[in-house]
């Protein structure tokens, strides 16, 4: 081999372990859930105060919410609304179920046909990483912190609270930048 071949060849090893040491010292902690949530006291209305934006919400232009309502067989109903650009309300009903015992925080989403329920891909993560003592807010993300939401049982939050919460977030590894704030 020649010693060009073997310079270049222990470039390329050298960027190669450099490059890994990096990204290993840039990669996230795994992100953790609230270590425990009463299901029963999380039902009701929750107002969308913030979010990552996505591509199931683009219709969204004011006033999204998310109702969760527990049914008699345990499992959870959602029904996700918001008024569009055009002032109607638009709805997609799904159902949620507990990963885990049953005050877990992390819950498993979906929003296709039940019909379709065995299929694993039809279910999002669903984590609750923060809520308040007294259930007047959560904050609702998953592992890979692609999707993230600020929730309210108030269309407002007050501005200290919203603030702190964002600290949170930056120190959990999320983008601050892509936080888009919903309207009321």
């Amino acid at each position: 081999m020649s010693t060009l071949r073997k310079l270049g060849l222990a470039a390329l090893v050298c960027l190669g372990t450099w490059g890994a040491t990096c990204h290993a010292q840039t990669s996230l902690a795994p992100l953790a859930t609230v270590p425990s949530v009463d299901v029963p006291r999380y039902m009701g209305t929750w107002h969308e105060i913030a979010k990552y934006p996505n591509w199931f919400q683009k219709k969204c232009f004011s006033s999204t919410q998310a109702t969760y309502s527990l049914q008699a067989d345990g499992r959870v109903q959602v029904l996700n609304r918001c008024k569009t650009d055009k002032g109607e309300w638009s709805e997609a009903l799904g159902a949620a179920r507990q990963i885990g015992g049953p005050t877990s925080a992390q819950l498993k989403v979906r929003f296709a046909p039940e019909w379709l329920s065995f299929i694993p891909l039809v279910w999002g993560d669903y984590w609750i990483i923060a809520l308040d003592a007294d259930y007047q807010w959560v904050v609702v993300s998953e592992p890979q912190r692609e999707y993230l939401w600020v929730l309210s049982r108030t269309p407002q939050m007050p501005a200290a609270t919203y603030q702190a919460l964002l600290g949170k977030l930056e120190g959990w590894g999320f983008d601050l930048k892509r936080i888009e704030p919903s309207r009321p």
